[in-house]
């Protein structure tokens, strides 16, 4: 069931550890997973170099509450859903350990940052409430945009009738709240530059021909989530200059070595 030096055993079928690495080269895997093994040496050596530290009361919480999320009401619930993950007990509490010190250690170096950081992308935050028809072809599409002008028919009609999308044509059409990077950059700038109840379109992409109506704008709002989304991307940015500062330097080495 667990790891032995060298292999892993599936379900009684044991699989050796070149086997597997073999398979993330050939699904060219193996690049990503490395890259978060060298950032998580990284966040160790943080984590050492600002003493900070995770508590048993924060890995009982979190481990609480990967059981909640995960419905294990009992022990044996839960030795169960190890066993069938293939990893210890102890694996697994390391592993919520390092994910808490990761997070400690991004809240330690950049918290301070969020609200500067918004007020300088604020834009980027703008939200709208967003209505979506897409139709497989343009002569329909436009069709569709001359009813809506001239108001024989309402956008929410046109959804619900000809939308290819099965749950945007339940819900007539409607896309949900959309920030500015959830769209293509083309369309953002037609849908983020139009009125409320402005049809926008026909736009081509690769579903089909796209008509688009904002429902309402919504201002920037510095939210827990889009704080929490700031404070992740200021720490990945941060992880990638010390990969590249890493790498830089053990090529400096090798270079020297050689000389």
């Amino acid at each position: 069931m667990l790891c032995s030096v060298g292999m892993v055993n599936f379900s009684g079928i044991d699989i050796d550890t070149e086997t597997i690495v073999n398979f993330l080269k050939q699904e060219i895997r193996l690049k990503d997973l490395c890259q978060e093994i060298v950032f998580r040496d990284i966040i160790q050596q943080a984590v050492q170099e600002y003493e900070l530290s995770v508590d048993d009361d924060e890995i009982q919480e979190e481990a609480n509450r990967q059981r909640y999320e995960n419905r294990l009401e009992s022990s044996s619930d839960t030795y169960a859903w190890l066993e069938e993950e293939l990893i210890k007990a102890e694996d697994w509490e390391i592993g919520i350990q390092k994910r808490l010190q990761s997070k400690k250690l991004a809240d330690f170096l950049f918290k301070d940052s969020i609200r500067s950081y918004f007020s300088q992308h604020q834009v980027e935050y703008e939200r709208v409430i967003l209505y979506h028809i897409t139709v497989p072809y343009e002569l329909l599409a436009q069709e569709l945009f001359y009813q809506i002008e001239e108001e024989e028919m309402s956008f929410y009609e046109a959804a619900h009738l000809y939308d290819v999308d099965e749950k945007r044509r339940l819900f007539c059409g409607y896309e949900g709240l959309v920030h500015r990077w959830d769209l293509e950059p083309d369309v953002s700038a037609q849908v983020f530059g139009a009125n409320p109840k402005e049809v926008i379109g026909p736009i081509q992409s690769r579903e089909g021909f796209n008509l688009y109506m904002v429902e309402e704008f919504m201002a920037a709002e510095l939210t827990e989530e889009i704080a929490e989304e700031i404070n992740q991307k200021l720490f990945d940015e941060w992880l990638l200059r010390e990969l590249n500062y890493r790498i830089h330097e053990s090529d400096s080495l090798s270079d020297t070595l050689e000389l």
